[in-house]
């Protein structure tokens, strides 16, 4: 009787212990993202008080300013551009590559699969430069011969780097979870008369949409928020800028004008779009990382 009062105390404790440190996290994250969205409506007069006041009025005007006179709208654009161009070309490419790895087997495979694990453990940041001088070099061939450049400040070259980048470990992800299917689906198929192509489109990743979906999750986050490569490869100031590298100049220019409202605003667009996606998609995600999407 007294083992069982002793182990209820302890569980009880144990649960409170979680309890708090879970309210201790939650506010960590929570507070941080509700002050930059208040501080996003001040003017900058409210900026010289309290800091953490609450904000006197909603002064819009603020993302008005950014939107157009710092340029995050032409920036905003630009990063929905590559994200968008990014997700495209690692799924037509990932898809693929990940249902023949795992599901068949012939000569050479292994290979292969070793070759993508390895690209797991490659920083992005250590490739970055020789990225760079190999597109300076390809730009005076292209602009020997037709008169204009084409690796450098380009978005869609940016897009082929980033998806390339990432492509590793999005076909271990996917491999991992269409490896846990089973193969009868696809005899059935094969017995209906559909060929390889169908019975991947048709029947294979329909079934592999949380996975799918926590790819999209994940490449979209990490697209958005990139910043080595976009302030590498965009080098123009009055060319096309991805939203972190413009955020960053705004941040630069809005710190030595004291238009602190203006830079907060800019937070906020970079922000806005990543947690609507992921409200858009939490379920999915769940499920994803649930039933094996994550799993070695």
């Amino acid at each position: 009787m007294k083992s069982d009062i002793v182990g209820h105390k302890t569980g009880l404790i144990s649960k409170v212990i979680i309890y708090v440190l879970l309210i201790f996290l939650l506010v960590t994250i929570v507070v941080p993202v509700a002050w930059v969205f208040m501080a996003s409506i001040k003017e900058n007069s409210e900026f010289y008080g309290n800091p953490f006041a609450l904000p006197q009025g909603v002064h819009w005007q603020n993302f008005v300013d950014a939107w157009t006179k710092a340029r995050m709208g032409d920036y905003f654009f630009t990063s929905v551009m590559v994200t968008a161009m990014a997700l495209v070309i690692l799924l037509i490419v990932a898809l693929p590559a990940a249902y023949v790895l795992s599901r068949y087997k012939f000569v050479g495979s292994k290979f292969i699969n070793t070759c993508f694990m390895a690209g797991l453990f490659i920083n992005v940041s250590y490739i970055v430069v020789p990225i760079f001088l190999m597109f300076v070099s390809g730009d005076r061939i292209v602009r020997s011969i037709f008169g204009t450049t084409f690796f450098l400040n380009n978005p869609f070259v940016v897009s082929v780097v980033l998806a390339s980048t990432t492509l590793p470990f999005t076909i271990y992800l996917l491999s991992s979870y269409l490896a846990t299917l089973p193969k009868d689906y696809e005899e059935a198929a094969y017995v209906d008369g559909a060929g390889y192509f169908t019975t991947m489109v048709r029947i294979i990743l329909p079934m592999a949409k949380p996975s799918i979906v926590t790819v999209i999750l994940f490449e979209f986050l990490a697209y958005w928020n990139e910043y080595i490569i976009s302030q590498t490869m965009l080098t123009d100031p009055n060319g096309a800028r991805t939203l972190p590298v413009g955020l960053l100049n705004l941040m630069k220019a809005q710190n030595a004008r004291a238009e602190y409202g203006q830079m907060y605003a800019g937070m906020v667009m970079v922000m806005v779009p990543t947690l609507v996606l992921y409200m858009c998609v939490q379920k999915k995600l769940t499920q994803g990382m649930t039933l094996g999407g994550l799993k070695g």
